[in-house]
């Protein structure tokens, strides 16, 4: 199943993320993809509240993978931009925080033959100064009921 959703601005993007966040839960992996600056973070941050995460969320473009912990379930906030491998990923633990955390893994289409293969992608597109197209894409029935969740009450525009 897909579906796009257009954001007007940063504010509806990290709506959207909180939105998603409510629906999630422990061992969900969502796969980001979108160029710099289309969104990734600020969705994230919304994913977080979301989870009743109250940290400051920041882009761990630099540490890979930030935790936060304090909501219904523990986020690991990954970002995998700079990675030259897969194998990189792998020996900082990747795979011990599948079964006890909420994934979001930024940059996940470089490390696409490491991923579970039941996820979650999130596409952000830039379509224009503010403007994002966020599109999700399930082949689950998991995902798939947690994007029909989001037609119900997203605020933000579906397409």
């Amino acid at each position: 199943m897909e579906i796009v959703f257009e954001s007007e601005n940063i504010e509806q993007t990290e709506k959207l993320g909180v939105l998603v966040g409510k629906l999630l839960v422990k061992g969900d992996f969502l796969a980001l993809t979108g160029d710099l600056g289309a969104g990734k973070t600020a969705f994230t941050k919304g994913v977080a509240k979301g989870l009743g995460i109250d940290e400051e969320v920041t882009s761990p473009t630099f540490t890979i993978i930030n935790e936060y912990h304090g909501g219904s379930v523990s986020l690991a906030h990954m970002d995998v931009y700079r990675l030259k491998n897969p194998e990189e990923l792998e020996n900082i633990g990747f795979y011990d925080y599948l079964q006890d955390f909420v994934i979001v893994m930024e940059w996940a289409d470089k490390v696409k033959e490491i991923l579970p293969e039941d996820v979650l992608w999130v596409d952000f597109k830039v379509s224009g100064e503010s403007k994002r197209k966020i599109k999700f894409a399930s082949k689950s029935a998991h995902y798939d009921s947690i994007i029909e969740e989001l037609k119900n009450c997203s605020g933000v525009g579906n397409k």
